[in-house]
Formats: structure tokens, C-alpha cells, sequence
């Protein structure tokens, strides 16, 4: 798709809806049931409903979108959804990014786009049998519609979670058509989701895409490269480990990454 589509006049409104779904998984090493259940506690606190909503609110300034409602919940016994109908600005600006490039992070929240919908869901959760595995997921959706993608608000989402794996889809529905009656199904270049993801953030991940360009179909699935085991234990440090206990918890987070990453159980 050409870059000088931008510039085609259009008949009404451009109609097509872009969807941006984005799952993160945070994984950690509990040692005791206890430990296990004040980890779930602190997720729950650091990401409760109050903390997300300020999130998608950041993500609706990035997007310029005007938000309309918001609901927002905390679960007992853990978890929580907020919700973000948002409407598109009265005015589509000329100057409104729509290049493949990474938006802004955390610290430089402004930018541009239109409409519909902005969510997320947490899921902190571990098990008996899980052998000391916690983890936290969160499911966030930004659906658009309009001239920008979505995928200008995914640098900043990346940047606001303690992101081990990331797995994203990214899908252009419907059409919009010109002024001579003309379908266009796509309205800007897109290789991949990768072109929306900072350089640091792709030098610190491993990165697979699967992509369908003809049904406008992109999904990219991203884990960590580099594996310190401090940075997933819960209560405890490495140094207050025998070596035979390091290798064993390595073992089962690193088991628990790959398994998710590639969304199948691995056999012993």
C-alpha cells in the first residue's frame, strides 16, 4: 500500500476499524504458599483497577481519542477489568502520524489517532502443583477507527508492564472508499508489528512474526533473550540458594516461559 494513500480524498469518513490485541505475561518464583500468595497480593495492588485506568487513559492521550466511559472493577479474590468507550476527534489533523514507527514510552505520552474502544483484563494466578510458578497475564485491547493505527500506543503499553513474553495481534477490518466509489482495505504500509516496536525494546527480545498479509492479519510473539534469576524470584534472592535449588528454578521458569510462548506443554 502506498504511502500517498493519505492524500486520496474520501468519500464520508474513513470506515475501516483497527485492532490491536496485546497479552503480557509477567512470571515469577515463589518458594512457599505464603510467598505464593503475597506475590498475587502485590499484582493485584500494583495493577489494580485505579492504577489501569490511569494506563488506558495515558494510551487514549497517545491516540487523541476522547474518552466518553469508563468502568472499572477489582475481583475478589484477585484481578481486574477496566473499560474505555472513547470517540474520535471532531477534526482528523493533517499532520497525524501514520508512518511504522514506535510510538512514545511512558515518559512522553502525547500523540494522535481516532475511535472506539480501549480495555484490559488482569489474570494473576499460580497453582498447588506449579511447583513455586506464579504469573500475571494481562489482556488489553485497542480498538480504533480512523486514519492511525493503534499500534502507535503499543511502545507505551510494552513500557508500563514488567513484560516477559508479549504476544500481539494486529488486524485492519472492513473498508473505506474514495471519492470515485474505490474500496480500500488497508490504509497505510505495514510489514510487521515490529516496525512499531522501539530498537532497545527488539535488541532485549526474541521476536517471531506470523503474518497474513492479504487477509491484513499481523501477529508477533516476543520473550526475553537474557535470563537472571533474581528477576523472578519472589521473597528471596539467588545468594540464599544451594546451587542444586538454582538450577532446579531455573529450570522450571524457564519451562513456564517456553510453554507459554510457544502455547503448548512441554514434555518431561
Amino acid at each position: 500500500m502506498s504511502d500517498t494513500f493519505s492524500k486520496l480524498r474520501l468519500h464520508g469518513f474513513n470506515n475501516l476499524t483497527k485492532s490491536l490485541s496485546f497479552n503480557i505475561y509477567d512470571i515469577c518464583y515463589a518458594k512457599t504458599t505464603s510467598e505464593r500468595e503475597e506475590y498475587i497480593e502485590y499484582i493485584d495492588e500494583v495493577y489494580n483497577a485505579k492504577r489501569l485506568t490511569q494506563t488506558l487513559v495515558n494510551v487514549a492521550n497517545i491516540i487523541e481519542a476522547n474518552v466518553l466511559n469508563i468502568a472499572r472493577q477489582d475481583y475478589d479474590p484477585q484481578g481486574a477489568s477496566v473499560t474505555m468507550l472513547i470517540s474520535e476527534e471532531p477534526i482528523c489533523t493533517n499532520d497525524m502520524a501514520n508512518t511504522a514507527s514506535p510510538g512514545p514510552l511512558p515518559e512522553a505520552v502525547v500523540a494522535h489517532l481516532d475511535k472506539s474502544h480501549i480495555a484490559v483484563h488482569t489474570y494473576p494466578e499460580n497453582h498447588p502443583d506449579s511447583k513455586g510458578i506464579s504469573t500475571f497475564r494481562a489482556d488489553i485491547d485497542v480498538s480504533t477507527c480512523g486514519r492511525i493505527s493503534p499500534l502507535k500506543a503499543l511502545n507505551y503499553l510494552i513500557h508500563s508492564f514488567d513484560s516477559d513474553i508479549v504476544i500481539m495481534d494486529y488486524r485492519v477490518r472492513g473498508f473505506t472508499r474514495d471519492v470515485d466509489g474505490n474500496k480500500h482495505y488497508i490504509d497505510h504500509p505495514i510489514h510487521s508489528i515490529q516496525n512499531y516496536i522501539s530498537e532497545d525494546t527488539k535488541a532485549r527480545y526474541q521476536m517471531v512474526d506470523v503474518n497474513v498479509y492479504q487477509e491484513n492479519l499481523f501477529h508477533t510473539k516476543m520473550v526475553l533473550k537474557e535470563f537472571n534469576l533474581d528477576d523472578y524470584l519472589f521473597g528471596s534472592s539467588s545468594s540464599d540458594l544451594s546451587t542444586s535449588e538454582k538450577i532446579a528454578i531455573e529450570g522450571y521458569v524457564q519451562r513456564e516461559m517456553m510453554e507459554i510462548f510457544y502455547a503448548r506443554n512441554l514434555q518431561d
